[in-house]
């Protein structure tokens, strides 16, 4: 009895200590997840900071900076004409932040979005920066 719960117990733990990938949690996640860090500091620039931790290096990066102007809205009026005003114009000032777990093999193996701005429809300004067209 002691044996086969012996045993189950070194199974369990010889499989814990396996790497497994998980889901990706976002867009960003599924674009560059299991990719070269390489190409992404060559695409994006070279990151703001990096911390060794054991096999791994912790690398942060902030960028994708863009000034997006948004109009000012107006409600429906009669015969197709503008309403009244709903929303004044402003200046977004988009910019984006991201932490890379990366292996000793220069893989990334994690990316989390640490700042972002977040759109009512449609993807976040990170998604669009770093997972859009142009990131490919």
């Amino acid at each position: 009895m002691n044996f086969r719960l012996m045993t189950v117990a070194g199974l369990a733990l010889a499989l814990a200590g396996c790497t497994t990938v998980g889901p990706a949690r976002n867009a960003v996640e599924a674009r560059w997840k299991g990719q070269p860090a390489g190409v992404f500091f060559a695409a994006f620039g070279p990151p703001q900071s990096d911390v060794s931790s054991g096999d791994m290096t912790v690398y942060s990066w902030k960028g994708g900076y863009k000034k997006r102007k948004i109009p000012a809205q107006y409600a429906e009026g009669e015969n197709g004409k503008k309403g009244k005003k709903t929303a004044s114009a402003r200046t977004e000032f988009l910019s984006c932040s991201v932490q890379l777990n990366v292996s000793s093999d220069y893989v990334i193996r994690s990316i989390t979005v640490l700042g972002d701005i977040k759109k009512s429809s449609g993807p976040s300004w990170c998604e669009e920066f770093l997972a859009g067209d142009q990131a490919k």
